[in-house]
């Protein structure tokens, strides 16, 4: 049922979101404050293009105080903005009974896209 939910979501809109993250993470690596920036928009391409049977965890090794100000950043660098469509599309999705599965999905990519940091995909 993941490869089937998979394949559904990387048709209907999930490859072009997964580009959308990859050349924004390479816009962000081409400078060096940028690189983990651009890792975390990796993380998020990843989990973008094949997000069934996924999940996302705290990462127990977390730098702590790093790692806040990292999430601090990124949030008002616009990673409320992606949270934001992450909802309205899971909102959306979750008027028909078909979209369920998928507004589910959003919600996932929802918490990671918020604050990346500290987050790891399993």
């Amino acid at each position: 049922m993941n490869v089937i939910g998979n394949l559904i979501w990387l048709i209907f809109g999930g490859f072009l979101a997964a580009i959308g993250y990859l050349v924004g993470g390479l816009v962000l690596c081409c400078t060096i404050i940028g690189i983990p920036f651009g890792i975390q928009c990796f993380k998020l391409a990843g989990l973008v293009l094949w997000p069934f049977g996924r999940q996302v965890t705290s990462n127990s090794d977390s730098n702590g105080c790093l790692s806040s100000l990292f999430n601090i950043i990124w949030i008002l660098c616009g990673g409320w903005y992606t949270a934001l469509m992450h909802l309205f599309f899971g909102l959306l999705l979750f008027i028909t009974i078909i979209g369920i599965p998928f507004a589910r999905q959003h919600f996932k990519l929802l918490e990671i896209s918020m604050m990346p940091f500290g987050k790891r995909v399993v």
